[in-house]
């Protein structure tokens, strides 16, 4: 198995920064057409709790990707100016 380049690694983090965007909305979403009720209430809280895990984790992801992507570009800079 090869490892990614770094386009592709670039192509993963910004899928995930949108999927944390598409979370975002739909938890905005779902409080917005909750009714006012404690139980609408509760449920919106929770949403928003669950949102943020999925975000932070997300965001531990990406931000693994990042250094990934440039200890690769790094990496690729020394195997060329090795070569010239």
């Amino acid at each position: 198995m090869h490892a990614p380049t770094t386009a592709q690694i670039r192509t993963a983090i910004q899928v995930l920064k949108r999927f944390g965007e598409h979370i975002n909305r739909n938890a905005a979403n779902l409080i917005v057409e909750l009714p006012e009720t404690r139980l609408g209430a509760h449920v919106g809280a929770r949403a928003k709790v669950v949102s943020i895990e999925q975000i932070t984790r997300i965001q531990a992801v990406t931000a693994q990707l990042e250094q990934w992507r440039s200890e690769l570009s790094q990496h690729q800079r020394q195997c060329v100016s090795h070569h010239d």
